[in-house]
């Protein structure tokens, strides 16, 4: 990182005060809180948990430290479900990121469809821009497609989530169409499930640190290399010298 980009001492020392007031506000919630699920104490909670996340990323940035502080992951940051014992209807909530990695395939592959449909005249046409080629091939192909194929459209996948939600009763007919967003409860999440190159990283690094305590492995070719001989090869008896043969009587210990 440049000495331009990094945050000021100030920054780093306003980042720390505001975590000092998080802790406060989140003790007086615990304090006066009226249940075991309090939204008060979740909300303060949240509030204490971006605060430090911001302090510890300014603190590394600047001073190249960390802190001890860990923030839970999305399913333990989640409240207890609130929602309706027995839902009977569902919102289903997906996110998916993508990066642009490709722009020239992605126009490509806009330019195939395009000229795919006979109808279009020119004034429908829209695969010569960026935008106009993404909302092409987003409303040609189903979402579940561009993510198996993300990579024949010039995408590269970043993190993606799946919310399931319940709802005391199915929504009518362009109810919440101007803002599907607005209004997601999270005590009523019945699951949800997240992608991330986040757990990968955390997977290989136990993957390897299981590996470093197998020890070496019997089979590496390299092992055999200060032995002088390799260990599958049969020697005959006339080749080794100062042979003793050892009888053993049957019945005596080994």
């Amino acid at each position: 990182m440049s000495d331009a980009a990094q945050p000021t001492a100030a920054e780093v020392r306003a980042a720390a005060e505001a975590v000092k007031t998080a802790l406060d506000r989140h003790l007086a919630a615990v304090e006066r809180r009226s249940g075991e699920d309090d939204p008060d104490v979740y909300e303060a909670f949240n509030e204490l948990a971006a605060a430090a996340e911001a302090y510890d990323e300014l603190l590394y940035d600047r001073y190249d430290e960390v802190t001890p502080f860990e923030i839970p992951g999305a399913e333990d940051s989640l409240p207890p479900y609130q929602g309706p014992a027995e839902p009977t209807a569902l919102s289903v909530l997906i996110r998916r990121d993508y990066a642009v990695a490709e722009p020239q395939r992605l126009l490509a592959q806009a330019a195939r469809v395009e000229a795919a449909d006979e109808d279009a005249t020119d004034d429908d046409r829209q695969a010569g821009t960026l935008p106009g080629a993404i909302g092409l091939l987003f409303g040609e192909f189903e979402p579940d497609e561009i993510a198996s194929r993300h990579k024949e459209f010039g995408l590269e996948e970043g993190d993606s989530t799946l919310w399931v939600t319940a709802l005391d009763e199915p929504a009518e007919a362009g109810e919440w169409l101007e803002s599907p967003f607005d209004q997601t409860d999270p005590q009523r999440v019945v699951c949800r499930f997240d992608v991330s190159a986040v757990f990968d990283d955390e997977q290989d690094g136990l993957e390897d640190l299981e590996d470093a305590d197998d020890g070496p492995d019997p089979a590496d070719p390299d092992l055999d290399g200060g032995l002088g001989y390799d260990p599958d090869e049969v020697m005959p008896l006339d080749d080794v010298d100062d042979v003793e043969v050892v009888e053993r009587g049957r019945g005596e210990p080994a």
